[in-house]
């Protein structure tokens, strides 16, 4: 299975007043770390989005797990995979280390989603394509 890792300094924008990250930051970096995994099979964002005809891959399920705060000038590791493949969906798992220990544990549900020709606007679920699955198989 394909694991993607990053490595994310935490900085002083990233903190509460408690000096400790603030918790939707975490979710913004798995939400970069989701892209980069797309980017690993070689689909960067925009790219993924024009070879298939997509309006993207929306959220519909988030959450964590906080183990142990992060702080200002902690370098922290994620590790990224994509566990579950669906019809329409596939869910997402982050690891956020801290030297060895696990600071946050994420996890994800997205859709694949095109445009919906019946609603100006709107979007609908369509399948994943096997092109995909191929490219995450052979990683």
């Amino acid at each position: 299975m394909l694991t993607v890792t990053r490595t994310v300094r935490i900085e002083w924008g990233d903190c509460d007043p408690a000096g400790i990250v603030y918790f939707p930051r975490y979710f913004e970096y798995f939400d970069q770390c989701t892209a980069r995994i797309f980017e690993a099979v070689g689909y960067p964002k925009p790219a993924l989005l024009e070879a298939f005809d997509i309006a993207g891959v929306p959220l519909v399920d988030a959450r964590a797990n906080f183990r142990l705060p992060s702080k200002f000038g902690d370098d922290v590791v994620i590790h990224t995979t994509i566990p579950e493949w669906s019809r329409s969906s596939f869910k997402v798992h982050h690891r956020l280390m801290k030297g060895d220990e696990l600071g946050v544990e994420g996890f994800e549900t997205r859709v694949w989603v095109g445009h919906d020709p019946t609603r100006p606007g709107g979007i609908r679920a369509k399948p994943l394509p096997q092109e995909l699955f191929e490219r995450f198989r052979d990683a």
